[in-house]
């Protein structure tokens, strides 16, 4: 372990930001280079351009799997736990999970993959996806996973702007009391002219019958037969894309974030080891699914770069009922335990019944990721799940930064409820003003930005480096930002207020939809909200808040009269929300995320040019909300 108590890691973090490419370099030397680097750093923000350990070559699968071979190949390398609690969790050694991934390498390049060549994954949480991630990894091609939830449409965008050669999916994915046929999604995104994609291969999952397309499509069963389970890996340059990322959430066209090898395996190693101070042996659950960054690396790459045991969970938090994942903590003595604010929430209001009498002796540290947690959430996680003895890691990144960037080091950092807390060493924040200027002291607030590259930063964006200038560059000069808003407050600590276009400047007085959202959590009754700002008469912007009740609201007055004397209370008058209006749900992202964008449109009275709703997890309660909109 890295870092062992509060001291250390200031002593650390300023050795991190005093030579940081000493620093680095340090932390890479643990690994197996193939070639060692000719420089650490090469880099400005301005084109922009970062290469970390120029000149060395690796294969990061070797680090993730063939290095442990010796020391640990008897150990438990990934649990798998279905859907269905009725069928049997799946177990892989370090040593099975070398052999299958070396097996269904050799069926790719049996079928022609070769190093560039980009792969797009469109699966269920089965171990074989991360078998697949790995065994592109291990041949040096580019994996594009998609979220097994997108639409065709969404699919074939996807696929089109990566170029893809190969499509690997399922035939059906089991989720809750659901089959989901994500075979036929893909042959319809297909049919939307991909003509890039020469094969499909499909993993008989459920055994539930599809079309296979003579010469395209092949079972995974017999892309592997016969394939011998040793496999070279193929060794690349260090600034080699290991795989393209698409973000969601924002329109036009999807935005394919790449990430490449070196510095990313370097930077998820470090972080997984020190944010969860993760020791020898244990087991850790990240309930992330791989389509997103989080399952990158923090189900892949970091536990396994780690030595760690890592758990796959394949259903929902509430199937067959909201004791699940309490259920799989206990039945796999998980120590670790990362999940999102969102479902965090859902159980809160699903009732304390659900967790009673769940002792879960095996946990240690707890993680929160996704969005900043409100302090109701953070206090339920703490007493209910941690029983007041597991510190709680809320932890900030994004797709862009690869790895986790601002977050507390598990029971060595003191936490507070709603503070992402401190850097961690090697990240080198900086809060500007809206002309660029640096903002110093603390109690303090402003745009979070970045000035000094860390090893897992974007490179750039598939296919069109001039949007990642504009994106990421461009803002403020020599400086990365992330499109957040932040507090800085008396302690050094770190708050993320949230998107900076979700932060409403009323009468002049900024202030941070999180923050407003946060105090409405904690009257009673709610169990959600989200607020977004509107045009005012007389103080520029309103607050237009959308709450959803716990149960039916007998009397509507009274209970929006609760919630803004909770929000006077916590935060002042100034924060008042102008309206509200009590909603079945709120519309969202596949990854849990609140689409502001339609909230906003439907605040500002424009409800008849909300765009594409067919990628929200719930497109139905779009219509709710627009029928029950509140006027002026």
């Amino acid at each position: 372990m890295e870092i062992n108590s509060i001291e250390q890691y200031h002593e650390v973090y300023q050795h991190s930001i005093a030579d940081p490419e000493g620093f680095w370099a340090e932390r890479a030397e643990q690994f197996i280079w193939r070639k060692p680097w000719k420089k650490v750093l090469k880099w400005n923000f301005k084109t922009p351009s970062v290469k970390w350990f120029v000149g060395g070559r690796l294969n990061i699968t070797e680090n993730c799997l063939d290095r442990h071979l010796a020391t640990r190949g008897a150990q438990t390398a990934l649990i798998w736990e279905p859907n269905d609690p009725s069928r049997k969790a799946r177990k892989f050694t370090y040593k099975q999970l070398h052999a299958a991934v070396c097996q269904f390498a050799n069926g790719l390049k049996a079928l022609g993959v070769k190093k560039g060549d980009r792969i797009c994954l469109y699966m269920p949480m089965t171990p074989e996806l991360s078998i697949a991630v790995l065994a592109c990894a291990r041949l040096g091609a580019v994996h594009s996973v998609v979220f097994a939830g997108f639409s065709a449409v969404s699919l074939a965008d996807r696929i089109k702007d990566a170029q893809a050669k190969m499509v690997i999916t399922s035939d059906y994915n089991a989720r809750g009391p659901k089959n989901i046929p994500v075979k036929q999604v893909v042959d319809d995104a297909l049919a939307m002219g991909c003509d890039t994609i020469e094969k499909v291969i499909v993993h008989q999952n459920t055994g539930g019958a599809v079309q296979m397309k003579a010469d395209r499509d092949i079972w995974w069963h017999d892309a592997i037969k016969g394939r011998r389970k040793s496999c070279k890996p193929t060794i690349v340059d260090t600034e080699d894309m290991l795989f393209i990322l698409y973000t969601s959430g924002s329109t036009g066209k999807p935005k394919g974030v790449v990430h490449t090898q070196g510095g990313y395996m370097v930077y998820t190693d470090f972080t997984f080891r020190n944010v969860f101070q993760y020791q020898e042996g244990e087991v850790f659950w990240c309930t992330a699914d791989v389509g997103w960054i989080t399952g990158h690396s923090y189900i892949i790459y970091g536990p396994l770069l780690a030595g760690a045991t890592t758990l796959m969970f394949e259903g929902i938090p509430t199937y067959p009922n909201p004791g699940r994942l309490w259920d799989v903590v206990n039945r796999h003595k998980v120590n670790i335990f990362y999940t999102a604010p969102t479902a965090i929430r859902a159980l809160m209001a699903a009732g304390d019944q659900w967790i009673k009498g769940r002792r879960m002796p095996s946990l240690r540290v707890l993680g929160t990721v996704g969005e900043p947690i409100n302090e109701e959430a953070w206090n339920w996680y703490n007493e209910r799940v941690g029983k007041k003895r597991c510190p709680i890691v809320d932890t900030w990144w994004q797709t862009e930064t690869g790895g986790i960037m601002i977050s507390p080091l598990a029971g060595i950092t003191p936490t507070k409820p709603c503070f992402a807390t401190l850097p961690l060493p090697g990240v080198q924040l900086s809060l500007v003003d809206a002309n660029g200027k640096e903002i110093h002291g603390n109690d303090v607030e402003g745009m979070l930005c970045i000035k000094y590259p860390w090893p897992s930063i974007i490179r750039t964006t598939y296919g069109d480096h001039e949007r990642c200038r504009q994106a990421y560059f461009s803002s403020f000069k020599n400086l990365y930002f992330t499109g957040d808003g932040a507090r800085r407050d008396a302690d050094g600590y770190y708050r993320i207020i949230g998107r900076v276009d979700d932060v409403i400047n009323v009468s002049g007085h900024r202030i941070g939809t999180a923050e407003v959202e946060d105090a409405i959590n904690k009257a009673p009754g709610v169990v959600e909200s989200a607020v977004v700002g509107y045009p005012h008469d007389i103080k520029g912007q309103g607050i237009y808040a959308y709450v959803i009740a716990a149960g039916p609201v007998q009397n509507e007055a009274a209970f929006k009269q609760l919630v803004l004397e909770t929000v006077v209370r916590e935060i002042g008058p100034i924060a008042k929300p102008d309206k509200i209006q009590i909603v079945p749900g709120l519309p969202k992202t596949r990854s849990g995320k609140i689409m502001r964008r339609i909230l906003r449109k439907i605040a500002e009275g424009d409800v008849f040019n909300l765009g594409d709703t067919s990628t929200l997890l719930n497109p139905e309660v779009v219509e709710d909300i627009r029928e029950g909109a509140v006027g002026g």
